[in-house]
C-alpha cells in the first residue's frame, strides 16, 4: 500500500492501474486484515431475496455496515435478525466490486444480551396477541380420561421418564412419543412439524390419533428455550386441533407457546397430573357416589313407605265403605222382582186398552179402501196408456205423411222401440207400486191381528160383552140386560142385570148355561204366527 502511494507522488511517473486491479487489491487488504470478526450493532433494514438470500444493516449511532447471508447460512442461524434488534453477528469482511462497498458476510447471529431476547419476545408477543391467538375463546377442554396421549419430547432426556412414571402411577394411558431437538437451531421446526403430524393422523388408522398432546421440555436458559418462542412454533400449537398442554421449562419459565395452548403446566410432571385423574381416587369416588345412591334410594323408599302408612291410618276401612253400597244393593235385589211384575202388568193392561180400541171391522174396511184404490189405479193405469200410444200413433201418422217413406219407416222403427221401451217401464213402475202397496196392506193386516184382541184372548183372557159394548166393571155388568163373554174359541152368553157383589160376598147361584154360539170359523191366514209381546 505504501508503494501504491509512493507511486503517485509528484513528479514521478504514476503506474495506471485498471478499476478491477485496484477493488481486487482493497478487496484482498480488508479480507486480509478483518478474516473473522464479531461485530455488536442494531438490525436496521431486512430484506429476503427470492433467491433465499438475506440482506440486512448493522448499525450504532454514528455508522452503518451492510450485511449479508447466504441462503445456506440462513438456514443455519439460530436466530434471525429482525428490524430494531440488537445482536452481535459473526462472520467475515468482504468487498462488492460493483459498487464499491464493503459488507461484512453473516455466518452466525446472536442476540446482545438477554435484554434484546426479551424485547424481541415481547414484540413477538404483542403481534400475535394482536392476531387474537391468546384469547380465552380459542381454548379447547381438556378430555377428561384421554385413551391416547402425544408427548412432544426428546426421547432421551429426563423429561420423558417422568411423564411415563406419573402416568402409570396415575391412571396407565396409551402414549405415542414424537421425539424432537428440545434446543437449537432445529428445535422450533421439528417441533411445529411434530404437531402438525399429530393433527394428521386420522382417527380410524393404523397409527391411532392421541385426544391430548403434550409438549415438554425441561428447565434451562432463555437460549435454550428459545425454541419454543419462535413464531412457526406458536402458531402450530394454536392451529392445532387437539387439545395441547405446554409444560416447557419450570414455573418460573414463559414461552410463547404456553400463551397460545390451551392449558399450561408448570412442570412435565404436573402435565401429566392435569392430563389423567388418579386412578384409585376415582375408584373411590365411584364407590362412594354408589353407596350414596343406594342410601338415598333406601331413605326415599322408607319415607315414602312411612308416608303411606300415615295416609292409609287416616282412610276408612274397606269393609264399613262397602256397608251401605252392600244394604242398598240387598234392598233393590228385594224389590226387583216385584217391580218387573208390576211394570208387567201395567204395559199388559196398556196394550189391553188399545187391543180393545181396535175394531176389526174398521180395520178390514181401511184395508179394503186401500185394496179398492189400488184396483182402481190399476184399471186407470190401462186406458192411459193406450190412449197415450193412440195419440203418439197419430202424431206419427202426421209426420209420416209429410216424410219421406225411408225415413219415415227408420223414423217408425225407433218410435216403436222408444214407445215399447217406455210401455215397458210404466208397467214395470205400475206392477212395483201394486207391489208396494200389497205389501204394506199385509203389514197392516199383520199389525191389525198382532194388536188385536184376539190374539190376547188366546192367552187366556176374556172379553165381558154387555148390549153389544165392552164391559169393564161390575157395576155395567149388573146393569147391562144381557151378558156374553168371549173367548178365543167363540162367544158363551149368561145371565145379566145381577147385583153388584163385594170381593167378600159369597158367589150368586150359577145360571143353566145356554147353548154357545158357534162363532164363523176365521180363514185361514197365510201370515205366520207374531207370538206374544210379553
Amino acid at each position: 500500500m505504501s508503494d501504491l502511494i509512493e507511486d503517485a507522488a509528484p513528479g514521478n511517473n504514476a503506474h495506471e492501474y485498471t478499476v478491477s486491479e485496484i477493488s481486487g487489491s482493497v478487496k484482498r487488504l480488508i479480507e486480509g486484515e478483518f478474516g473473522r470478526v464479531r461485530v455488536r450493532g442494531e438490525v436496521g433494514r431486512v430484506m429476503v431475496a427470492r433467491t433465499g438470500h438475506m440482506y440486512f444493516d448493522l448499525k450504532d449511532d454514528r455508522s452503518v455496515i451492510a450485511s449479508v447471508s447466504w441462503k445456506g447460512q440462513v438456514a443455519k442461524l439460530a436466530h434471525r435478525p429482525e428490524e430494531g434488534m440488537e445482536i452481535i453477528a459473526t462472520g467475515k469482511m468482504t468487498t462488492f466490486g460493483p459498487q464499491s462497498k464493503y459488507q461484512l458476510n453473516v455466518e452466525q447471529v446472536e442476540p446482545a444480551g438477554a435484554g434484546a431476547l426479551m424485547a424481541m419476545l415481547e414484540k413477538r408477543k404483542k403481534a400475535l396477541e394482536a392476531e387474537g391467538l391468546f384469547a380465552p375463546e380459542r381454548k379447547r377442554p381438556l378430555p377428561y380420561l384421554p385413551e391416547v396421549i402425544g408427548v412432544v419430547t426428546s426421547p432421551t432426556g429426563a423429561v420423558i421418564r417422568d411423564i411415563l412414571h406419573r402416568l402409570r402411577d396415575r391412571f396407565p394411558r396409551k402414549v405415542l412419543i414424537w421425539p424432537v431437538a428440545v434446543q437449537g437451531q432445529n428445535c422450533a421446526p421439528e417441533v411445529a412439524r411434530a404437531i402438525e403430524g399429530f393433527n394428521a393422523l386420522s382417527a380410524g388408522g393404523a397409527l391411532p390419533r392421541p385426544d391430548l398432546l403434550i409438549v415438554a421440555r425441561g428447565g434451562g436458559s432463555v437460549e435454550d428455550l428459545w425454541g419454543f418462542n419462535e413464531e412457526i412454533v406458536a402458531r402450530a400449537a394454536a392451529a392445532s386441533q387437539i387439545p395441547l398442554i405446554s409444560a416447557v421449562g419450570h414455573e418460573t419459565d414463559t414461552t410463547l407457546i404456553d400463551y397460545v395452548s390451551d392449558r399450561r403446566a408448570p412442570t412435565p410432571t404436573a402435565a401429566a397430573e392435569i392430563a389423567v385423574p388418579v386412578r384409585l381416587e376415582l375408584m373411590g369416588w365411584t364407590r362412594e357416589q354408589g353407596a350414596r345412591l343406594t342410601r338415598a334410594a333406601g331413605n326415599g323408599v322408607a319415607q315414602r313407605g312411612q308416608r303411606l302408612r300415615d295416609l292409609s291410618r287416616a282412610l276408612p276401612r274397606a269393609d264399613s265403605l262397602l256397608d251401605t253400597p252392600r244394604q242398598r244393593a240387598d234392598r233393590m235385589a228385594d224389590r226387583l222382582p216385584a217391580a218387573l211384575r208390576g211394570a208387567t202388568q201395567v204395559r199388559r193392561l196398556h196394550l189391553g186398552r188399545v187391543a180393545a180400541g181396535l175394531h176389526p171391522a174398521a180395520l178390514r174396511a181401511r184395508l179394503d179402501r186401500h185394496a179398492d184404490r189400488a184396483g182402481g189405479l190399476a184399471l186407470r193405469l190401462a186406458p192411459a196408456l193406450a190412449r197415450a200410444g193412440s195419440d203418439k200413433r197419430r202424431d206419427l201418422a202426421r209426420s209420416f205423411s209429410r216424410l219421406d217413406p225411408a225415413r219415415l219407416a227408420q223414423r217408425l222403427t225407433r218410435d216403436r222401440k222408444d214407445f215399447q221401451a217406455l210401455e215397458a217401464r210404466l208397467s214395470s213402475v205400475a206392477l212395483g207400486q201394486l207391489s208396494g202397496w200389497r205389501a204394506r196392506t199385509h203389514a197392516l193386516e199383520r199389525m191389525r191381528q198382532t194388536l188385536g184382541y184376539e190374539e190376547t184372548l188366546k192367552r187366556g183372557y176374556a172379553v165381558v160383552w154387555g148390549d153389544g159394548a165392552v164391559v169393564t166393571t161390575a157395576e155395567a155388568a149388573a146393569a147391562a140386560g144381557s151378558l156374553e163373554v168371549q173367548f178365543s174359541d167363540g162367544r158363551l152368553a149368561v145371565g145379566g142385570g145381577g147385583a153388584v157383589r163385594g170381593t167378600g160376598a159369597p158367589p150368586a147361584p150359577k145360571a143353566t148355561p145356554k147353548a154357545p154360539r158357534k162363532s164363523k170359523p176365521k180363514p185361514p191366514s197365510d201370515e205366520p204366527d207374531q207370538g206374544s209381546l210379553f
